[in-house]
């Protein structure tokens, strides 16, 4: 028996494009998956989409009040029942073949707590506009490593799409920090991380959608960029102990992440609808 996996959409106003999500989802070459789709009480009729769906694999909520981002996104990891626990934001797509090679990376490795794999930067169109790569090595990596390196240079981890964990692991670090606004999931996958090994596979198995109007493109685009960095040192104030991160290895990732946050802003501009 294929172990189930548990995939988690948190969903808000996402009417327009969450049909695509989900038919990537429901597609894969893996079947033995549960979708859990929380609706934040949205405005639109995102719900009612979702509901539509004629797949016994898809179970739908709705929250009664809206929970926000980090509230949301840890109702849906309360509802999993699956061995492998994989979260995706409403309007991005995974391949064909994502959830049966990040699964089988999980069983055949079982000191890795998380697998993850490149991700496509795509518009609202599909078109794509760059790759974004993950930590060099491929295979088995030690998880600690892997966050101090992202500390100096980018967050490896990277979008919540592009990870899948072991519900054990989860368990141990118990969801997202609701004390972080915008970099939650960073936080989050460095804790998963830095419970054991990750598995790297370098294949683009995910888009990730680029908008203006996402969590990302509020932040790096529309003038929070100072708040988010805010947040990146309260990261490393949270994790410099147990990564033995130096004085100069907390001002050398600052320095980075205000580099990566400019870098960023500008391509949001270019290619961001």
């Amino acid at each position: 028996m294929e172990p189930l996996v548990s995939v988690c959409i948190p969903a808000y106003n996402n009417a327009g494009y969450i049909k695509e999500t989900i038919d990537s989802i429901l597609n894969q070459t893996y079947q033995n998956i549960e979708l859990i789709v929380v609706d934040d009480n949205s405005k639109d009729n995102t719900y009612e989409v979702v509901s539509s769906i004629p797949d016994k694999r898809v179970k739908a909520y709705r929250n009664e009040k809206n929970l926000g981002m980090s509230g949301n996104w840890n109702r849906c990891l309360e509802l999993v029942s699956g061995e492998f626990v994989k979260l995706i934001c409403a309007d991005d797509l995974i391949e064909k073949d994502a959830i049966e090679k990040e699964t089988r990376a999980l069983i055949e490795n079982p000191t890795a707590v998380l697998a993850e794999s490149d991700s496509k930067l795509v518009d609202m169109q599909g078109k794509q506009h760059g790759t974004y790569k993950r930590y060099h090595k491929s295979g088995l990596v030690n998880g600690k490593k892997v966050a101090r390196s992202g500390l100096r240079s980018q967050n490896y981890f990277g979008a919540p799409l592009a990870n899948m964990i072991r519900k054990s692991a989860l368990d141990k670090v118990g969801g997202f920090d609701t004390d972080f606004v915008y970099i939650l999931d960073y936080d989050f996958y460095m804790r998963i991380a830095s419970l054991g090994d990750i598995f790297v596979i370098h294949e683009p198995l995910n888009g990730f959608r680029i908008r203006n109007d996402s969590n990302t493109g509020q932040v790096m685009g529309g003038g929070k960029e100072k708040a988010y960095i805010a947040e990146h040192r309260m990261l490393l104030e949270k994790h410099k102990e147990e990564l033995g991160l130096s004085g100069f290895a907390v001002w050398q990732s600052m320095m980075a992440r205000r580099l990566r946050s400019f870098l960023i802003s500008v391509y949001l501009k270019i290619f961001a609808k």
